[in-house]
């Protein structure tokens, strides 16, 4: 007990009766290596009419993952605590990143956004460095004001940092990540304590916010009347959610085959990334896409136990917030390639294109597993206990009554 007080802050976790949590890790290499597949899958014809190979995006994803793993395994290595040191910094590096997209030629624009940073061999996207710099922020602030974010304004310090990061984002554009974030900030609050109505406080002004954004573009509001009707501009707007209708329509309850989709052939754009899911459906079928669905639920509520045995509170909220964003983005992808919400482009955790996404989400995996080391007792082992106890008290009951 001693030897990890002293080494609390150290930062290597030294606990040696922490174990990791094999099935998390599982379930993630799972998805992983599921996503390499897809991505090989609905990228190969737009990789080799574009670039010139079919393994362009595949080759990306690999890289993405083989630096993801390494990610996860050093996070899960490091004592969390960490995280809680360098708050400030994280914090202060994920707004820099930001920022540095609007810098001509650092910056690049695709699609009329800048959302990616040039390095020398590969790009980054900051806005999902941004998303686990918050997390660790509002959890590490959370954690040690207890008391005043009951308050309001003891909760304005997250509000601001929230915004700020909004802002930067949507200035991108990139209203999507800036809709996940804005969640992300709520639900944070609300997993902090925060009373319900200091956080309709915060949310009417966003729903106003998100109107006034919709309105004043026009390409946003073509999107939101495509969303209603689709085949009101089959060419246009709303070509993309027809299309990806088609490709989940044709997946059956057993989908046609592994590779065999023909929507990956230009008929769906962005196949590899956003609109992945609606591959997996054609490919896989109903069965498949409830496959993916239930690994998600694992992950989150994995994330989740992890939370309720973590030995402080600041560990509880990180493990909370992770899981939150992870919820969060499959559940908009979801929603958005089954046509429930309005077309936004948000990425697949651990499954669509993008090695800045893949690597972060990984990294958070190892977040998850360093504090799930560091617990005094997992939550399997409280449950068995509880079990254990349970029937002893039975036996002590019967014991009683025959006596």
């Amino acid at each position: 007990m001693k030897k990890n007080i002293k080494t609390k802050f150290a930062g290597i976790s030294d606990n040696k009766s922490g174990k990791s949590d094999i099935a998390l890790i599982i379930v993630t290499a799972a998805l992983v290596a599921f996503g390499v597949l897809m991505v090989y899958s609905a990228g190969s014809y737009v990789g080799e009419r574009i670039y010139g190979t079919k393994y362009y995006y595949v080759y990306k994803q690999l890289t993405g993952a083989a630096l993801g793993l390494a990610a996860m395994f050093l996070c899960s290595r490091i004592d969390y605590h960490v995280f809680h040191k360098l708050r400030y910094v994280i914090l202060a590096v994920s707004v820099i990143l930001l920022a540095i997209v609007f810098i001509p030629g650092v910056g690049i624009t695709n699609y009329g956004a800048r959302r990616w940073i040039n390095l020398p061999f590969f790009t980054i996207q900051a806005s999902e460095i941004s998303k686990f710099g918050f997390i660790i922020f509002a959890s590490a602030y959370i954690g040690s004001h207890e008391s005043s974010i009951k308050t309001f304004t003891g909760l304005l310090p997250v509000v601001a940092v929230g915004g700020v990061i909004c802002l930067l984002i949507i200035l991108e554009p990139n209203m999507s990540v800036t809709i996940c974030m804005a969640l992300l900030m709520i639900v944070m609050l609300f997993l902090g304590g925060a009373k319900i109505k200091h956080l309709l406080c915060i949310i009417l002004p966003l729903i106003a916010s998100a109107v006034v954004l919709i309105l004043i573009e026009p390409y946003r509001f073509a999107r939101l009347m495509a969303f209603l009707d689709p085949w009101e501009s089959p060419l246009e707007e709303g070509y993309q959610l027809i299309q990806s209708y088609y490709g989940l329509g044709a997946g059956g309850f057993f989908g046609v085959g592994l590779f065999n989709s023909r929507q990956k052939y230009l008929f769906l754009p962005f196949a590899e990334s956003d609109f992945i899911f609606s591959v997996i459906g054609e490919e896989f079928g109903l069965f498949g896409c409830f496959a993916v669905m239930a690994a998600y639920v694992f992950l989150i509520r994995r994330a989740l136990k992890i939370s309720v045995s973590a030995s402080d509170r600041f560990g509880s909220l990180l493990c909370s917030g992770i899981a939150a964003i992870i919820a969060i983005q499959v559940m908009v992808n979801i929603a958005v390639v089954t046509g429930s919400i309005p077309p936004t482009g948000l990425p697949l955790p651990f499954i669509s294109s993008g090695s800045s996404g893949l690597i972060v989400f990984m990294s958070g995996i190892g977040i998850l597993n360093s504090v799930k080391r560091a617990s005094p007792k997992s939550s399997d082992l409280m449950f068995e206990r509880a079990k254990k106890r349970g029937r002893k008290n039975r036996r002590n009951k019967k014991t009683v009554a025959f006596s």
